[in-house]
């Protein structure tokens, strides 16, 4: 199966601030608001919404393919992605800059402030599906990239009709009510958290009934309190999957979506899709940056059937068939 993973593909610098944000915050005063945490450690690891969730695509037996714009420090990186299984044929190298880098600190209760430095993703716009890719993919991933990039890939698979997924999140932000509205349309699944799920609502003026209805498949994540899935109206809880120590939460997100995603490709009812998210996002919170978690699939299908029940759907991870 032809799955396109668009999106960012970035280098992560977390640091880990021993306070509390909130403590800093001054209610009256956030119209004006000058701090600086000084951090104990950081550390620099591969990182980028799409890279990630084509990570988790391949340690789950996929072999997706990473579409992205990168910068003339990107060959390690790429060599790193190759290893694990991950299709890089259709990421395109800008040597005249630097891949983009992600900057997030995070306090003791895992509030995140983070900056974005966009590098080559700003140049993603030049590039269609057609130019890198001979073909009709099976499904298209659009997640967080270059705006113009996001908005234009949306249009080129309603134009080819091709199946596609919506996640906005970390540039719910920066676009508008009207881009946001646009680039939904026709959307086959999309996929934000809580907090964005809010923001999408107050930009475009829809609410949350107004997205189920109009787009099939709707994933909103609630963090330590699971996701909701929803389809043709009904809703599907999926709780979090038992982590042992959260070490940090950076790139949780993404795992789920990796996890999800599979699910939807091999056809598995979303219940288990979401379920397999949930185990994939536990997996990294357990590690200290995005792409540092490693098992067999064996041992995923192992923890995953100490908590849940797969009916014995989880035995196509591991019977050899190609995905």
């Amino acid at each position: 199966m032809n799955i396109i993973i668009t999106g960012s593909i970035a280098y992560d610098y977390l640091m880990r601030f021993p306070g509390h944000f909130t403590d800093h915050f001054i209610h009256d005063h956030l119209h004006q608001v000058s701090l600086s945490f000084l951090v104990d450690d950081m550390t620099k690891h591969w990182g980028g919404v799409a890279a990630n969730i084509a990570y988790n695509m391949a340690l789950l037996g996929m072999k997706p393919k990473l579409m992205g714009t990168v910068g003339r420090d990107f060959p390690d990186y790429r060599k790193w992605l190759e290893g694990t299984g991950v299709d890089c044929s259709t990421v395109r190298q800008i040597d005249e800059v630097f891949t983009a880098s992600f900057f997030v600190n995070t306090d003791l209760d895992n509030n995140q402030i983070a900056s974005f430095y966009t590098g080559a993703m700003a140049y993603a716009r030049n590039y269609t599906l057609a130019d890198v890719f001979d073909g009709k993919p099976d499904m298209v991933v659009i997640s967080p990239n270059d705006p113009v990039a996001m908005m234009k890939l949306a249009e080129e698979c309603r134009q080819r009709d091709i199946r596609f997924v919506y996640d906005p999140s970390q540039q719910v932000p920066r676009l508008s009510g009207e881009e946001l509205a646009e680039s939904m349309k026709s959307a086959y699944a999309m996929i934000v958290n809580a907090y964005e799920a809010e923001i999408i609502c107050n930009k475009t003026g829809f609410t949350i009934d107004d997205l189920r209805k109009n787009i099939e498949i709707l994933v909103i994540t609630q963090g330590k309190h699971g996701s909701h899935v929803y389809l043709n109206g009904d809703l599907i809880f999926i709780p979090v999957f038992p982590v042992g120590e959260i070490k940090d939460p950076t790139g949780a997100g993404d795992a789920y979506r990796g996890g999800f995603l599979r699910g939807l490709a091999a056809g598995w009812p979303l219940k288990l899709a979401g379920q397999v998210g949930a185990l994939c996002a536990t997996y990294v919170l357990e590690q200290v940056g995005t792409q540092n978690h490693r098992y067999t699939l064996p041992e995923f299908v192992a923890r995953f059937r100490s908590n849940y029940d797969d009916e014995g759907l989880l035995d196509s991870l591991t019977s050899g068939k190609p995905a």
